[in-house]
């Protein structure tokens, strides 16, 4: 099912002209994978950037402090200053960032298990989605990195 999310995200990209990013918590590098499984992929996707503790988030995507202690580093607002922040690094025309809590462990009362927000973002446009996956810890990882290539997709074909 990522397969088709990949080969959408390409065509839109080859159409468009446009170069993408991404910023990964969660999903660890996954989003990324997908995306260089496909062969031409180097056209259209520049990189992601791996950033699982806080202290990557600040010193990589710049996110600031003042986010992560107010809403938390499993927030819509912290998956946005990633995506901007992978924006930026990257010099792309648009990027996707993924933040949640994958488990088995990590989960709080108002996050539980599964709880991931995902954010994309242009010069244009923004979007930013918080779900509740269920699943084991790669069942949350993969539904996290589809939703994500989905959500970068629908921004590049300019429907924030």
């Amino acid at each position: 099912m990522a397969e088709d999310a990949v080969s959408r995200l390409a065509a839109v990209c080859r159409e468009k002209e446009l170069r993408v990013s991404a910023a990964e918590s969660c999903t660890g590098g996954l989003i990324g994978a997908e995306i260089t499984g496909m062969p031409g992929s180097s056209s259209f996707f520049l990189g992601s950037a791996v950033v699982y503790s806080n202290t990557a988030k600040e010193d990589i995507l710049k996110v600031p402090r003042g986010i992560l202690f107010e809403f938390g580093a499993v927030s819509e607002q912290t998956a946005l200053c990633m995506a901007r922040g992978s924006l930026a690094l990257y010099r792309s025309d648009a990027a996707v960032a993924v933040t949640g809590i994958a488990g088995p462990g990590g989960a709080t009362d108002t996050k539980p298990v599964g709880t991931v927000c995902i954010a994309a973002v242009s010069d244009r446009s923004k979007i930013a989605r918080t779900f509740h996956f269920k699943g084991d810890r790669e069942d949350v990882r993969r539904q996290s990195a589809e939703a994500a290539l989905t959500m970068l997709s629908e921004i590049c074909e300019g429907r924030p």
